[in-house]
């Protein structure tokens, strides 16, 4: 079993090699390469759909009200928290924009840990779709308090993001339509041989990463998390075991690039980031998840926020105009992965076992007996009644 100090452990090692295998061969401005652009976004892309793919349906449905309240009131009152603590300790405006590319919780991280997590299924649901749907909603942000934060000079636009979302819409219909058309068929080669579900499966892998790819090179993100909801190859624990490898080699990429943009200033800048968006997430879920059903889940919720990937991508889009960002980003991330980890390793020791849910005991149900009637039945005769005589 991973205990919290041993991923910690891990964690940290894969920060050092990327850091490791920057300085040895003196690295620079690798997030500038189109190699490691393409390489980050594809993995923030399967952590989006990693995470989505897990998502109990049902309970998705359930839930569909408080996800849609943590993605976009939950977004805000986050950023609005973690830019109180910047500010009061920094007295430095700037640091709002900062404060929104910390605001939601990595897709990536969240599917890694999706399969070893205590949490009940609805609490599982909550979290992954939080996780996957809060990240345009902290893009968006981005770029309006980026153009508020410049006074006029605007990264971005309303109609650039208005036609990114068609087209992430688009991508997911077109997807949607093709498993309409074969989901039936599916359904049926899974209930048959082994060789024609392990067909069945390759050829969904691969329409997959089709889109994926198409995704990622055009940045429609939003996309692969909404195909995650309905396209799902029976994949076993391949995907948990992917999405922890893709965090690792997240982790490793932010030492890529922090190997050459650290310092020790802008490193304790991160870590106060970090730990104000860590507690973010626990006054936020802590007041998204009031309802008497999420008690047994509240404090789970609450020590889950997880930062990654978009972050880190946030940060690298920022650098160019606010330099340092990814200075700052890149430890508040790796402070807040370890806050997560030794929070959640402390709760599962103190905190009571989830009862098993008690079997009820179903009789067993044999073939109804239906009584036998012969196809001609034969008239039975009238008893003769004896008539006693009168004395």
């Amino acid at each position: 079993m991973v205990t919290p100090v041993i991923r910690s452990a891990a964690l940290l090692s894969a920060l050092a090699a990327g850091w490791l295998v920057a300085w040895q061969f003196g690295l620079r401005e690798v997030d500038r390469s189109p190699v490691y652009g393409f390489f980050i976004t594809a993995l923030l892309g399967f952590g989006l759909y990693a995470s989505t793919s897990g998502i109990v349906i049902a309970e998705f449905r359930r839930q569909l009200r408080t996800v849609v309240i943590a993605v976009t009131l939950g977004v805000l009152a986050k950023v609005a928290l973690i830019f109180g603590v910047m500010f009061f300790a920094f007295r430095d405006p700037a640091y709002l924009i900062l404060a929104v590319a910390v605001a939601q919780i990595d897709p990536l991280s969240v599917a890694a840990m999706h399969a070893k997590s205590r949490m009940s299924d609805s609490a599982k649901a909550l979290l992954s779709a939080w996780a996957s749907f809060d990240d345009p909603i902290t893009v968006l942000l981005t770029v309006y308090i980026t153009a508020f934060a410049l006074r006029g000079g605007a990264v971005g636009g309303v109609g650039t993001f208005a036609v990114n979302l068609v087209l992430n819409l688009a991508l997911a219909g077109v997807a949607f339509a093709l498993w309409a058309l074969v989901r039936g068929r599916v359904r049926r080669a899974e209930a048959g041989g082994r060789a024609t579900r392990y067909a069945v499966r390759a050829v969904m892998v691969v329409a997959v990463l089709a889109v994926g790819f198409v995704a990622v090179q055009y940045s429609l993100l939003l996309a692969l998390a909404l195909l995650g909801l309905f396209f799902r190859p029976n994949l076993g624990r391949w995907v948990d075991g992917l999405a922890q490898a893709g965090m690792f080699a997240a982790i490793a990429a932010v030492g890529l690039v922090l190997a050459a943009e650290f310092s020790w200033v802008l490193a304790g800048v991160g870590a106060v980031l970090g730990a104000a968006a860590f507690g973010a997430q626990a006054v936020v879920a802590f007041a998204l998840t009031v309802p008497k059903r999420w008690r047994g889940d509240r404090v789970r919720l609450a020590l889950g926020q997880q930062n990654g990937l978009t972050a880190i991508i946030l940060a690298l889009l920022l650098e160019p105009t606010f330099p340092g960002a990814i200075a700052v980003v890149a430890p508040a991330v790796v402070v807040v992965n370890l806050l997560h980890a030794v929070a959640n390793g402390v709760y599962d020791r103190v905190a009571p076992a989830r009862p098993a849910p008690v079997p009820v005991p179903v009789p067993p149900r044999g073939p109804k007996r239906v009584p036998r009637v012969p196809l001609n039945p034969v008239p039975q005769p009238t008893p003769a009644y004896r008539v006693k005589p009168t004395p």
